[in-house]
């Protein structure tokens, strides 16, 4: 699954300033009164996920159309204005008509407070494919503090919260450039030392046999940076844990570890990405690239390895190299523990989509998100381009003699060819298949939940009849025990580690808290940074060293403090949802 630009956050002071404004505007919501009489309408949506804005086109815009007479204007703050684009809109009173947005610390509440989201409780008996996940409308509603229907989360499930949701491959882990390793005659790879090891042969073979000496085993960006570094944080992910905060916590929930914990998880994924540095596997634009340059190294072959399954195999595992066995695989590094997060029945409680409390056309938009819930909206609106979104309607997959879906020569090619240069007939909505799939990037059903129409996963990648029969696919298996995905290698060895899918969100934090957290993550971040550039082991410990202390002197122990609560409740909602789970299938 390609995972899209990061998630512009809602500022808490623009929301504070929607509530000031909205003082005259609540309870004044006749607007979304008025008669709607169906007619062809152009809606605002306002969309905190979106990474493209202006009005939807293609395909995708063809089928909303066709089944709601609406067209979406998508207003994203990821691609023009940020957080004031929030603010500017959230003071007039209207988001939009329809907002999908962030809900963490407090701003579920917030939003409600200021009327700019709508109860829809008056049209939801008729959201009949909502309704099915109602645990995670009333986990929403909780969040809320106030009765009503306020939003629906993204990612809701029917399945097991203690299994694996990523279906075949996990989120983050080590993939490697599998036709190098393979010349190199598939040695060991016991831990993290022997993994760079391994990564400067490769690095060494690929660039005598290309003639090209920019290639590099790592190349780095620093566009999605928060709390900590990200790139370090996807290796920290390799270790069992995952990031909360300025805190990395273990997949079980029993080990909380602040990210300045010396010797900890992300020192030792520091410790890790700055080895590779000082033998020259790091690309070295990484302190200065952005996210668009580094992928477009990738898909040129000019890195080795990708810290993410969505990263490397869309760009360069195509149907063409791994027919001659070229392509990013999982590494069998034996020391993994790879983090990964279970399906949430309640959904992802951190996003939803609601309506606006101003739109004329209510009504419509709650069957336009409840269509998003049914089987056919999952296959129409999932995620983006290239392996997911696979509409029947558009003819990417029938059912085989066997009832069974499987993919048709159109829908092989969306989902694994050449799907940027595959065209769609006017009737159907024109264009490309890439410039017509949904901009809304809102997932409403995990992706490998199982459609109950069809009794198979929505996504393809998971049907019987898309087993990967390639070369590059064959070869792997071979060396990997017969493992049939990722994640069957990854359990049948141990090396998974499964958090239990559980929707929660943080909490409103006090504005002191929220302004010392701003310092502290500057600080982090930037040491981070630092200490993977370090020219010896003794620099890169006095960076550490020094970025402790600095911490500590600008109040870090009152965000420590928040965020040791919050991974605490994490991890006893992880526990509340098993049980639950546990009992719903009794």
């Amino acid at each position: 699954m390609e995972l899209k630009k990061k998630i512009t956050s809602v500022l808490a002071v623009g929301l504070a300033a929607a509530m000031t404004f909205s003082l005259a505007a609540c309870g004044s919501d006749t607007a979304g009164e008025e008669k709607d009489d169906g007619s062809l309408v152009t809606v605002d949506v306002f969309d905190s996920l979106a990474n493209q804005q202006g009005e939807q086109k293609g395909w995708f815009a063809k089928i909303v159309q066709d089944k709601f007479n609406l067209k979406l204007n998508i207003i994203a703050p990821n691609v023009s204005g940020g957080d004031t684009v929030f603010d500017t809109r959230a003071a007039s009173g209207s988001l939009g008509d329809l907002i999908i947005t962030g809900t963490g610390n407090g701003r579920l509440q917030k939003l409600v407070k200021a009327n700019l989201v709508t109860d829809m409780t008056p049209y939801y008996s008729s959201m009949t494919n909502v309704k099915k996940y109602q645990n995670a409308v009333d986990a929403i509603t909780e969040q809320a503090g106030k009765d009503g229907v306020w939003g629906i989360p993204q990612g809701v499930s029917s399945s097991d919260p203690s299994s694996p949701s990523e279906g075949m491959e996990p989120t983050s882990a080590p993939y490697i450039r599998w036709e190098y390793y393979k010349e190199l005659g598939y040695p060991e790879i016991k831990d993290l030392d022997a993994f760079l090891d391994v990564l400067k042969d490769m690095q060494d073979l690929a660039r005598k046999e290309t003639g090209q000496n920019d290639i590099y085993a790592f190349s780095l960006f620093k566009d999605w940076d928060g709390d900590v570094m990200n790139n370090a944080s996807a290796v920290v992910n390799w270790l069992g844990y995952q990031g909360q905060g300025s805190v990395f916590i273990s997949a079980d929930g029993k080990d909380v570890q602040p990210a300045t914990q010396e010797g900890g998880v992300y020192e030792q994924a520091l410790e890790f990405l700055n080895k590779a540095e000082q033998m020259g596997l790091v690309d070295p634009e990484s302190t200065t690239q952005d996210w668009d340059t580094m992928q477009n190294k990738v898909t040129n072959g000019k890195t080795l390895v990708s810290l993410f399954s969505w990263l490397g195999k869309p760009r360069m595992n195509s149907d063409e190299n791994k027919a001659k066995g070229v392509g990013f695989m999982l590494a069998p590094l034996q020391s993994m523990k790879v983090y990964s997060t279970g399906f949430t029945p309640d959904g992802d409680g951190s996003t939803i989509i609601a309506i606006g409390s101003k739109s004329k056309y209510k009504e419509r938009l709650a069957k336009f998100i409840d269509w998003l819930y049914s089987s056919e909206g999952v296959y129409a609106a999932a995620s983006n381009s290239g392996g997911a979104a696979c509409p029947k309607g558009l003819g990417c997959w029938t059912e085989g003699s066997d009832g069974k879906p499987q993919l048709t020569d159109f829908g092989k090619q969306a989902m694994n060819g050449d799907h940027a240069n595959l065209k769609i007939s006017d009737d159907l909505g024109g264009g490309t298949y890439d410039s017509g799939f949904s901009l809304l990037n809102f997932k409403a059903v995990q992706q490998n939940d199982i459609d109950s129409e069809t009794g198979a996963a929505f996504n393809p990648q998971l049907w019987e009849s898309e087993a990967d029969t390639s070369a590059l696919f064959k070869d792997w298996s071979e060396h990997m025990g017969g493992a049939t995905s990722d994640i069957d290698y990854l359990e049948k060895n141990n090396l998974l580690t499964v958090a239990p899918g559980a929707s929660y969100t943080t909490p409103q934090e006090e504005s002191t808290v929220s302004a010392t957290r701003s310092s502290i993550k500057t600080e982090v971040v930037n040491a981070s940074w630092n200490a993977l550039v370090a020219k010896s082991d003794a620099e890169f410990a006095k960076v550490l060293k020094d970025v402790r202390q600095q911490v500590k002197d600008l109040g870090y122990d009152s965000v420590l403090k928040v965020d040791e609560q919050n991974a605490k409740d994490l991890a006893k909602a992880r526990q509340e949802v098993v049980k639950q789970y546990q009992s719903d299938a009794k």
